[in-house]
Formats: structure tokens, sequence, C-alpha cells
């Protein structure tokens, strides 16, 4: 089972993510640990991503699917994944279509977790004062959230075509959330 897990930034899908991946024993390919990871480590592929993340734009699609292909070319990817932070464009979108129709598989659903603005700012903030991660700058979060009202929002016309979007209010607790996910997936 795939599936992927749309939001704004804040919205909270790394923490549903996990808890899902967890629940479902299936892996989390989450491109922000794998960027982090990268610019941690300080490889030229961590210092070009670094770049584009202090600045709250979005790393290059090529960059991006080749760490997503290693990531599903793993043993433990091999019946399902959840995705989060990826795809985020309807380009990103349909290379993540054509790379799994490749091994005979599919995007499952695909949840939207619906939270609001003055909400989602609250949260970067926050964690902003505790991870002290260089994108929660007020100055990028601005960035984050205008970029993902032009470019990810609209992978919700992309996939409402398919019938398998759901919309996921999340602003309830970290386990009602995940319960209102459990329902939709049936797992």
């Amino acid at each position: 089972m795939f599936i992927l897990l749309l939001g704004a930034p804040g919205a909270g899908k790394g923490t549903q993510g996990r808890l899902l991946a967890e629940r479902l024993g299936l892996p989390k390919i989450t491109t922000g640990d794998i960027l982090r990871a990268a610019v941690q480590a300080g490889s030229p592929l961590g210092r070009e991503a670094k770049r584009y993340m202090d600045e709250g734009k979005l790393v290059p699609d090529a960059v991006i699917l080749g760490l997503i292909k290693d990531e599903l070319a793993k043993a433990e990817a091999k019946d399902g994944a959840v995705f989060d932070g990826f795809p985020r464009t309807a380009a990103q979108a349909e290379l993540v279509d054509r790379t799994l129709a490749e091994r005979g598989q599919r995007l499952n659903h695909i949840l939207l977790l619906d939270v609001s603005e003055d909400e989602l700012v609250r949260r970067l903030q926050q964690r902003a004062g505790i991870e002290g991660r260089s994108d929660d700058t007020p100055e990028a979060i601005r960035t984050r959230l205008q970029v993902y009202q032009r470019d990810t929002a609209p992978l919700i016309a992309h996939y409402a075509q398919r019938g398998n979007v759901h919309r996921v209010p999340a602003t309830g607790t970290i386990e009602d959330i995940a319960t209102d996910i459990k329902r939709i997936i049936g797992r």
C-alpha cells in the first residue's frame, strides 16, 4: 500500500506519517529527513539542498527524485511506503506515478492534512524554538507557505480526479487525527 500525505509545512505530516508507517509496517519516505541528513553530513547534495532550504525554496526535482528512487529500491519498500513531502508539484506527481507504474504499483491513498494558516504559523514558530531548524525562521515560514499555496496545493486537483484524496482535519489531538486516518484507509 502506497500512501501520500499532503499538507502545508507544519500540518503534521511527519508525526502522522511516522505513526502510520509504524502501524502498517511500511517505510516512511520523507524527503525532509533525507535532505536534513545530507545537510548534516555536509555532502555536496547536502550543501546544495541547504542553500534552497535556508531560503524556504524547494530542492530541485531531479535531486529529490533520485533520492526517492533509491528509497523505493530498498527491499522494505517493495510492498508499500508512506510518502511525506514528495511529490509537491504536478510535475513531481507525474514522475512518482510513472516510477510506481514501472513497478506495477500506484498510490492507493492521498491524505490531505487540513490546517488553518494561523495554526500552521503557530506550529512552525513553536517547532523553531524546539528544534532550531534553519527553515523555520519567520521569513522562511512565509516563503514556504507561499510556495506551498502556489506549487503544492494544485496537487489536490491532480489527485482528486482519481477519487482517492481524503481531507483529514488535522487540528485535534495526535491520536484523534491518527484514528481518522485509520478509518479512512481501513487499517
